[in-house]
């Protein structure tokens, strides 16, 4: 596999392969990061920048909010900003986030992951 960063938005993964080239949109690699953060119990949302919480006011799912993805020599590099539900051991959850971003990604698109960064950004009592 020829693991070569393409650009800012894509990377190539199969650059000359049976068939031809495949690429990864760095989008893709944030929904993924994005949705197996939020399978982790623990975890209520993602917390997103300004453009993407507008963009879901207004009905358009963002699955990707909360998460900034960069491709570097060594791996992908991911920083995520969650919501964590009150009461729960924050190290514990963090960690499991942690893994399960990782394996997600390295599993579905076969990129070596090498960071994952974690935010705290708040947290979520239930009479809120």
């Amino acid at each position: 596999m020829a693991n070569e960063r393409e650009n800012n938005t894509n990377y190539t993964i199969y650059e000359n392969g049976p068939l031809g080239e495949v690429q990864i949109a760095n989008e893709v690699v944030a929904i993924i990061a994005g949705i197996a953060a939020t399978e982790v119990d623990g975890v209520v949302a993602m917390a997103g920048d300004v453009q993407k919480e507008l963009v879901s006011k207004l009905g358009m799912k963002v699955l990707s909010k909360g998460v900034r993805i960069a491709f570097e020599d060594s791996g992908i590099r991911v920083d995520l900003s969650i919501i964590l539900e009150y009461g729960c051991s924050i190290p514990e959850v963090t960690a499991a986030v942690q893994e399960r971003v990782k394996n997600s990604i390295e599993t579905m698109t076969g990129l070596k992951v090498v960071d994952v960064n974690i935010r705290v950004a708040d947290v979520k009592i239930d009479n809120e």
